[in-house]
């Protein structure tokens, strides 16, 4: 049996395929569904979420910014408040960002707590990209 899965974001749906295997970024870590899961709903932290179609083809990658994700009967819908496949993303520009982030993270003053929040998600959000594209981290 396969799952159907959907992705959708406030603009645009994503991902509405069969798929077999799916491994979310929970806010507890990652997770895994296969068909005959049982009923779950999950909340979603920024990071990639791993999609395969059948055991024959390769993992899809998707950066997730968070959201929510419901199980039940083979059905996996993802609600999310942004996605990209990583298949769209430009590996460099991705990579760039991420540097660009890091960088803005660590010199954050240790003080200021609202900047220190802003560069962590930031930062959150430019990894998903990068390890989506493709990128190593």
């Amino acid at each position: 049996m396969t799952l159907t899965v959907r992705v959708i974001s406030p603009d645009k749906t994503i991902w509405d395929a069969p798929a077999d295997e799916v491994i979310l970024p929970s806010t507890t870590g990652q997770l895994g569904i296969l068909s005959g899961h049982a009923p779950l709903l999950t909340a979603l932290d920024t990071g990639v979420m791993r999609v395969r179609g059948s055991k024959n083809q390769p993992w899809q990658a998707i950066a997730l910014l968070g959201g929510f994700a419901e199980v039940e009967e083979d059905e996996v819908t993802i609600l999310v408040n942004g996605a990209e496949r990583g298949d769209t993303i430009n590996l460099e520009e991705a990579r760039a960002a991420y540097n660009q982030a890091e960088t803005r993270l660590n010199q954050v003053p240790a003080g200021d707590r609202q900047a220190q929040i802003q560069a962590t998600q930031a930062f959150k959000r430019a990894r998903a990209r990068f390890q989506a594209a493709g990128g190593l981290i």
